[in-house]
């Protein structure tokens, strides 16, 4: 079973998170969910933003790789929308990534190097969302996955940019149940 590290959005580990981690723990893999916020939470992505400014976003890279570090190398590293710029950075600097998982965000993959070689990637995004469509995000998927030589990128019908968490009112059960299914076979196939 794989073993994986995900990270949170901007309104912080909310019980959606918790909740899709627990089904991917459901299906026997390991799945870590460290807290880059201190225990806080946030009603609005902005507010969520703006505590990671006023921490300042090398300590949230730093509380990243902290989370990682008593931690195997041989990890997948997911994140949701703000969560997704630690793991690309580690799945792309950290030795023995064994893929990556990103949700409602994505970065150039110049941002941290290069690609590295056999570390397959999911991205998941939604094909309506302002944020990930309008941002660049929809961009730099499209560039990793002609960068990667084991990427898929998943649009979905949805015009919210946290459509797969549980806890909250942008919640999408049907996309949200096939980016589950999606996930799940990815580990499976990691394993």
């Amino acid at each position: 079973m794989a073993d994986a590290l995900l990270f949170h959005h901007a309104l912080g580990p909310t019980d959606g998170l918790h909740a899709f981690a627990d089904q991917l723990r459901d299906a026997g893999h390991t799945v870590h969910t460290p807290d880059l916020f201190d225990g806080r939470t946030f009603g609005t992505i902005e507010e969520g933003v703006g505590y990671a400014k006023e921490v300042g976003w090398d300590e949230i890279m730093a509380r990243g790789e902290r989370a990682a570090e008593s931690l195997p190398n041989e990890l997948v590293y997911g994140g949701f929308s703000l969560g997704v710029v630690p793991a690309q950075m580690l799945a792309q600097t950290r030795a023995g990534a064994r893929g990556a998982l990103f949700f409602y965000s994505c970065l150039p993959p110049s941002e941290f190097g290069e690609w590295p070689a056999g570390v397959p990637v999911q991205i998941h995004g939604g094909d309506a969302d302002p944020i990930f469509m309008e941002e660049g995000d929809v961009d730099a998927a499209r560039q990793l996955v002609a960068s990667a030589d084991d990427a898929e990128l998943f649009l979905y019908p949805s015009d919210q940019h946290y459509f797969a968490d549980s806890s909250l009112p942008s919640y999408d059960a049907d996309a949200a149940r096939l980016l589950t299914q999606r996930v799940l076979e990815f580990l499976a196939r990691i394993d």
